[in-house]
């Protein structure tokens, strides 16, 4: 039987079609999550443009139809109350060891896997890379006599970027032996060896205490009921007149776990949770820290995704030759995904700087400072 296609916009820019026609009319009128692993196993194909067919597939199937019983019983596995360092460790290897390669192809040439800073939205990803690199620098206000982590340091390009920049020593740490192999070597390439370090180990074996701490995309591993844990580890890292900038995703309270968390949980991030903005707030001041500024970065992580998902695209043949067919389709839907849930305000995306609790001067008057 001659396979289906559907053409679902009025400038056709995409369209979905299934291996078996007879197949389509129960998949688009099933969940996402149904949708999700028929689309990844190939049973399923969008033509045209991925972020257009999300678009419309999220648009048809308000959030209240999109739970299933996968999705409202996400909170009862049991890493939602209680992770190992060993499975923080698997959970990080999963996402992170495919091949330093693969996200090569997608990334900017430093490699940095969390929102890039747009000052306008023609700018490139290499350059709104290396500006948001300069805000969080300016943000924390680090100085050459400055000693400063960055948890979860990724591929490194933020140690890298203080180390060179501003003279101050630079440690960074992550769970990825991929990442810290690569970032380890462009350390040394960079001649950078005294100014700077990548551990392979978890933060909550890292010693202080660091003048200066930034965590950008990390805390959404560790767990919302772990948060309190998480904030006092970086806060007894502190000393009294420390700066901390933590930037994550969090999601507004209306949003609850549904056939996206199950997907991502199952393909994409196993371990992680997206916790609230207001719980994130209340797990940091009891572990004595407080809020000097709150940025929204909603609109640039969208951008963010959505120039990744035109890469990876681009190098479709190049990708292919790194990861199994699969696995494409996992980012290509993950990153669509995420491109539409941050336009319509289901994921956002907050750079939060703290100080310890009860300095005598603030560190900043104005804002002037950190956003000239």
């Amino acid at each position: 039987m001659q396979a289906e296609r559907l053409i679902r916009t009025a400038d056709e820019s995409f369209g979905i079609r299934a291996r078996d026609g007879t197949s389509l009319p129960r998949l688009l009128s099933g969940t996402l999550l149904q949708a999700a692993r028929a689309f990844v196993d190939g049973t399923m194909q969008v033509d045209g443009d991925m972020i257009a067919a999300l678009r419309w597939w999220y648009d048809r199937q308000p959030p209240r139809h999109r739970r299933s019983i996968a999705g409202v019983l996400a909170w009862l596995r049991l890493e939602h109350w209680f992770q190992t360092k060993t499975r923080a460790r698997r959970n990080i290897e999963f996402h992170y060891d495919r091949s330093n390669a693969f996200y090569q192809q997608f990334l900017d040439r430093r490699m940095l896997y969390s929102s890039a800073y747009f000052q306008n939205p023609s700018m490139s990803l290499d350059a709104a890379q290396e500006a948001k690199l300069n805000h969080i620098v300016r943000k924390l206000d680090v100085r050459p006599a400055h000693r400063f982590a960055d948890i979860g340091c990724g591929w490194g390009a933020l140690v890298m970027h203080v180390a060179e920049k501003t003279g101050a020593m630079a440690v960074g740490c992550t769970l990825s032996s991929s990442q810290f192999q690569l970032a380890a070597a462009a350390l040394c390439s960079k001649g950078l060896e005294r100014h700077a370090t990548i551990e392979l180990c978890d933060y909550r074996t890292l010693s202080g205490p660091f003048d200066r701490i930034a965590s950008v995309g990390m805390y959404e591993h560790v767990g919302r009921h772990r948060l309190g844990e998480y904030f006092r580890m970086v806060a007894e890292l502190l000393p009294a007149d420390g700066l901390f900038l933590n930037s994550g995703i969090t999601r507004p309270e209306t949003v609850h776990d549904d056939d996206v968390t199950t997907f991502l949980h199952q393909f994409v991030f196993p371990g992680g949770e997206i916790p609230y903005l207001a719980e994130t707030i209340r797990a940091a001041e009891a572990a004595g820290l407080q809020v000097v500024d709150i940025e929204s970065l909603r609109h640039h992580y969208a951008l963010t995704c959505a120039r990744w998902l035109q890469r990876l695209q681009e190098r479709r043949d190049a990708c292919l030759a790194l990861i199994d067919l699969q696995t494409y389709r996992v980012w290509q839907l993950y990153l669509a995904g995420s491109v539409v849930s941050f336009e319509r305000g289901e994921s956002e995306l907050y750079q939060i700087l703290f100080a310890k609790r009860g300095r005598s001067q603030p560190h900043w008057w104005t804002r002037r400072g950190m956003y000239c």
